[in-house]
């Protein structure tokens, strides 16, 4: 009896361990696209663009431009 509950016990953590966490598949991903500028409407390449959140783990991320 007492070997059928530790058998029981230890499948039971096992199986806890290698279910995904349920918070995990309520995260939600996002991203934000746009074009830096000059007055005459060219692309401005190597201008820093800096996005903060307190969602953010880092708080701020900080991007710079490339020409595309």
């Amino acid at each position: 009896m007492r070997r059928a509950t530790l058998a029981r016990s230890v499948c039971l953590l096992l199986a806890g361990f290698s279910w995904p966490p349920l918070d995990a598949a309520a995260q939600q991903t996002g991203s934000i696209a746009g074009l830096v500028t000059d007055a005459s409407g060219s692309v401005l390449p190597g201008v820093t663009v800096e996005a903060s959140s307190p969602a953010l783990i880092e708080r701020v991320r900080v991007v710079v431009t490339s020409s595309t």
